[in-house]
């Protein structure tokens, strides 16, 4: 009995160091751990992109995804797991992450898209032609002036680096577009707000690199 309670007792042992490990190395906000909740798989994808997306737009370059090996699961297959595995190459496709690769059987390092590669990705399959098409302007009018102001000087300096010659006409729309892009992964309120403006103002720096 004193050996099994010392087993038990070395293998929590031997999982707390490798979770401090984890965390020295990411630091805490920088992990996301889907095994702990049991997420269904449409759980797993809707959090891990949210999640994924406001990392991003915060400006972490790298994050860990912990899914679980799914050794409980029937037949032994993590559904979270799979549900990961087909949700990272669509969010390359969107931007928001360039590569991953497996750091234990159960868990993924997910290297984060730029702001710029975020904002570019929805133009991959154009031919750059504005055809803007905004789905919904009315989260603009909910912003601050502040938040405004910088997503217009946004807007203004993308369409001048695709060299429109009267920008003037598209900044309504691209507004959106860029918006919409950001806000992916913010959530409302001031301190939501904030990210976005962090995310507005690198978009920037990098459009001047």
């Amino acid at each position: 009995m004193g050996i099994y309670f010392r087993m038990r007792s070395g293998r929590v042992s031997l999982h707390s160091v490798w979770k401090a490990f984890d965390e020295a190395e990411f630091g805490t906000k920088n992990i996301l751990n889907l095994r702990e909740s049991l997420p269904t798989a449409a759980d797993a994808r809707h959090r891990a992109e949210a999640w994924l997306r406001e990392r991003q737009v915060s400006g972490t370059s790298e994050v860990l995804l912990i899914t679980g090996r799914g050794n409980q699961s029937p037949g032994g297959v993590s559904v979270v797991r799979g549900a990961i595995v087909a949700l990272l190459p669509a969010l390359r496709r969107r931007g928001v992450v360039t590569e991953w690769r497996e750091h234990t059987p159960g868990s993924f390092v997910v290297k984060l898209g730029s702001i710029s590669s975020l904002l570019d990705a929805p133009k991959r399959k154009r031919d750059r032609a504005l055809v803007a098409t905004p789905s919904d302007p009315r989260p603009l009018a909910e912003l601050d002036s502040s938040t405004l102001s910088l997503l217009r000087r946004l807007a203004v300096r993308s369409l001048e680096s695709l060299g429109v010659q009267h920008p003037e006409k598209f900044v309504e729309a691209e507004m959106l577009i860029k918006f919409n892009s950001l806000a992916g992964g913010v959530a409302p309120g001031v301190e939501g707000e904030g990210r976005l403006r962090k995310a507005i103002s690198t978009a920037l720096d990098q459009l001047d690199e």
